[in-house]
C-alpha cells in the first residue's frame, strides 16, 4: 500500500501547512508551476518526489524536472502532466499519450480548479489536485490524498488549506 499526496501550482510558494499534510505520504506527485526549486526542496525531502514542470516554470526547473511523467505505482499506470484538459476535452498531445500509454490515472494541474472526475471511455481516473499557491483565480487553496492498496484508489480525500489570500507559512 502507498499514501499518495498530490499537489499543484503553487507558483512559488512554500507552506508549512502543506508539508504537514505531506509528511505521511510515501509519494508526493507536484503537477507543475512549481515557481522555484527553493519553494518545494523541504518537500522533496521528505520522501519519493515526482514532479513535472508547468508554463510559468523557468530553466532551472525544467532541467529538474520533464513536461511528461508516465510511471507505475502499486501496480497502476499514472501519467502526469501541467496542462492537459479534462475527459472529453483533453489537449490533441495528451489525448495522444493517454491513447498509446492507457495509464490509469492521469494527472493535471494549470485550471487551478480542484476536480476528480472518472473517464470511462479511457478506463482512467483523472485528478486536478487544484492549487495550494495564492496566486491565481481560486477561492480555496487545494490538494488531494489517497491510498493506492493491490491496484485500488481508496480514501480519496481532497485537503482544503484555506483561502487563497489568507497567508500561512
Amino acid at each position: 500500500m502507498k499514501r499518495i499526496a498530490v499537489i499543484s501550482d503553487n507558483h512559488g510558494y512554500y507552506c508549512d501547512a502543506v508539508e504537514q499534510h505531506l509528511l505521511d505520504a510515501d509519494e508526493i506527485w507536484h503537477a507543475g508551476d512549481i515557481g522555484s526549486l527553493d519553494s518545494i526542496d523541504k518537500y522533496r525531502h521528505i520522501t519519493t518526489f515526482r514532479a513535472v514542470y508547468g508554463n510559468i516554470d523557468d530553466a532551472d526547473v525544467r532541467s529538474v524536472f520533464p513536461l511528461n511523467a508516465i510511471f507505475t505505482c502499486e501496480g497502476l499506470k499514472i501519467f502526469m502532466t501541467h496542462i492537459g484538459g479534462y475527459p472529453g476535452k483533453y489537449s490533441a498531445r495528451v489525448h495522444q499519450v493517454i491513447e498509446s500509454e492507457k495509464p490509469n490515472i492521469y494527472i493535471c494541474g494549470h485550471s487551478h480548479i480542484c476536480k476528480i472526475v472518472p473517464d470511462k471511455v479511457h478506463a482512467l481516473l483523472h485528478i486536478n489536485p487544484g492549487a495550494y499557491g495564492i496566486h491565481g483565480f481560486h477561492h480555496f487553496r487545494t490538494m488531494v490524498k489517497f491510498e493506492i492498496h493491490e491496484t485500488k484508489i481508496q480514501n480519496m480525500q481532497v485537503i482544503e488549506l484555506g483561502l487563497r489570500g489568507k497567508l500561512q507559512t
